[in-house]
């Protein structure tokens, strides 16, 4: 059972006059995040830690209902900071995050940069690991941006966007607590099965 998930939250409403940071779930987002939270996976979840961003919480308190435990806010697991640019309109920002990754020494006009990214993402995931019970399941709930920075490292890969998580959100993946080792790519929250 000594499992952790990174799952980043479904799909959001977009609204150009609230900050990213801000914006919820959309009615879309929520029912997906409602199916993976009646699976069995989640019912076995000792522990969930998300950002202090809307969309994530709002994801992880559907889970965490399931679980029947409490939820736990980290605010360094928080999104690659993009609040240089403001919003941007999805053909803009799919462009600037292959940037993002390309260029992972550099920062696209005042965003974070992407190794800075990574650096905070698995410090605090290692963190909050460094006292956790390895027999019981846990879940962070995120984003997909510092997700994948964190799915590069316990790869052992370079920062590259070919890791990313395919469709824009709603997606886990799942390491072994042991070794931190990938035992499962990304897959939509609503249809994975379990270990």
């Amino acid at each position: 059972m000594d499992f952790a998930l990174y799952i980043t939250h479904p799909q959001v409403r977009i609204d150009p006059a609230v900050p990213v940071p801000q914006w919820g779930l959309s009615d879309i987002g929520r029912a997906r995040a409602e199916q993976a939270a009646s699976s069995i996976w989640a019912k076995q979840l000792g522990r969930i830690v998300c950002s202090d961003e809307t969309k994530a919480i709002e994801t992880a308190e559907i889970l965490a209902a399931a679980a029947d435990i409490p939820v736990t806010i980290a605010p360094d697991t928080h999104e690659n900071d993009r609040s240089a640019t403001g919003f941007l309109t999805p053909p803009e920002f799919e462009k600037a995050a292959d940037w993002f990754f390309a260029n992972p020494q550099d920062s696209f006009h005042g965003w974070e940069r992407a190794v800075d990214a990574q650096a905070r993402i698995v410090s605090a995931v290692e963190r909050i690991l460094s006292d956790h019970d390895p027999e019981m399941p846990i879940a962070f709930v995120g984003h997909g941006g510092v997700g994948t920075l964190l799915k590069c490292h316990l790869a052992g890969k370079p920062i590259s966007r070919d890791s990313d998580q395919p469709g824009g959100g709603g997606n886990l993946f799942c390491f072994d607590l042991a070794n931190r080792a990938i035992s499962c790519d990304w897959t939509p929250i609503d249809i994975w099965q379990g270990v």
